[in-house]
């Protein structure tokens, strides 16, 4: 029986939420990744073809998992390999009765294999672009056309990249195993910043016709959640994990009926999701707890000084102000050095905001980004100087990769 297009797209959904944890359980039996996705695919065509006549199983990751497993060992049986694991996965396989019970079986283990199937997704001897394909593939369990789509990329750039990502990791005899010590605080670091990258890649998207990427958000705080799930103990995970919530909560109000940018100050606050504000605030306690002060932390606490307000005139502006220059301090960016002026311009007025945004005028990372003009625009029409501010936002809309931001500051120029 062939699923219909509605069965084919909820089996699908499944098999997202289980990839992770399946390609972990391959890996361990089959000690490659390459192995391991082609085998949780294989399963999917299974489930594809059986589902739709049997109904989805209670336990439809321990189900893909075992028929996995089941192809695992006619390959080993075919090519006479691996005798030894071959028996031990067989009288593993023997002791379960249905898919439940195979689940109870793995559970010791399942955890830990999908942490290190984490973070050897993002291993650092592979490049960024590279990394977040490879996550968003082994992780997510979406197809080469998905990530296609979601990063505004071709078919065969993706493949690509996923195809040499895994021969770099099985050319470096990468093992399958978790860092250490000093190696593992490193290697979390990547991680975030992978997950991190997904989800302003959606908040505020570079490319494209929408200014915002709703699904990459949401595959960024998918990720972030499992990643906390395995690593509960580490006060950036929740950082990062309030950082996404927070944001995404403004969502609704980020853009107006057309798709057009809506600024901060000029959101109808009614449309923010209070829930996920308070999910943000619930983890960034928890952040706290753990004594966390780490960049993600900081930068959920700035998102935290917004959501509180009720209003843009209710927003703690000085702490905001305070919370930059501590970020600042800790990862010095000149980004990160325009927003502090940004906030100190609304905390002691424009003119001291101007005073911090001279020096960036110079600086070479920022030659090209379009906010710093923007930013000098607002500050210059908040102290009358009209022309100077009409001639900043039309260089910031000279700037701006983003139609959408270009029309924004086009209308801008039009208010001066």
């Amino acid at each position: 029986m062939s699923p219909t297009t509605e069965s084919r797209s909820a089996i699908e959904a499944v098999f997202r939420n289980e990839a992770g944890r399946v390609i972990a359980s391959l890996i361990r039996v089959t000690g490659d990744l390459g192995a391991a996705e082609e085998l949780a695919q294989d399963a999917l065509l299974s489930a594809l073809e059986k589902w739709p006549e049997t109904g989805v199983p209670d336990n439809p990751g321990a189900w893909l998992v075992a028929t996995a497993k089941n192809r695992a060992l006619d390959q080993m049986r075919r090519r006479h390999m691996m005798a030894r694991k071959s028996d031990e996965i067989r009288e593993q396989m023997a002791t379960a009765v249905d898919g439940a019970s195979l689940e109870e079986a793995m559970d010791d283990e399942v955890g830990d294999d999908l942490l290190r199937l984490v973070f050897i997704a993002c291993h650092p001897i592979l490049s960024m672009d590279a990394r977040v394909a490879l996550t968003l593939r082994v992780l997510c369990g979406l197809s080469t056309e998905e990530i296609a789509r979601a990063f505004l990329s071709t078919n065969a750039t993706i493949a690509q990249r996923i195809v040499r990502a895994k021969r770099t990791l099985s050319e470096a005899n990468v093992p399958f195993e978790l860092p250490r010590g000093e190696a593992l605080i490193a290697r979390t670091a990547a991680v975030l910043r992978v997950i991190y990258l997904v989800f302003n890649e959606g908040y505020s998207a570079t490319t494209g016709d929408d200014v915002l990427r709703v699904e990459l958000c949401d595959m960024a705080r998918r990720l972030g959640g499992t990643v906390l799930s395995l690593l509960p103990d580490e006060p950036e995970v929740y950082g990062l994990v309030a950082l996404m919530e927070i944001q995404s909560s403004r969502s609704a109000a980020r853009v107006d009926s057309e798709g057009n940018p809506v600024l901060l100050l000029n959101q109808d606050r009614s449309l923010w999701d209070r829930q996920a504000i308070a999910r943000g605030m619930a983890a960034l306690m928890r952040a706290h707890l753990l004594r966390g002060r780490g960049p993600y932390v900081l930068q959920a606490e700035i998102a935290a000084c917004h959501g509180r307000a009720q209003t843009p005139q209710e927003t703690d502006w000085v702490r905001l102000a305070s919370l930059y220059a501590e970020l600042a301090r800790l990862t010095p960016s000149p980004v990160i050095e325009l927003n502090r002026a940004l906030a100190v311009s609304m905390a002691e007025g424009p003119e001291a905001g101007l005073s911090i945004l001279e020096p960036l005028r110079h600086e070479p990372a920022l030659k090209s980004y379009h906010l710093l003009p923007a930013a000098r625009g607002d500050m210059l029409l908040r102290l009358g100087r009209t022309a100077e501010a009409k001639a900043e936002f039309k260089r910031a809309a000279e700037l701006a990769s983003h139609e959408k931001d270009r029309q924004l500051l086009l209308a801008r120029v039009a208010e001066c």
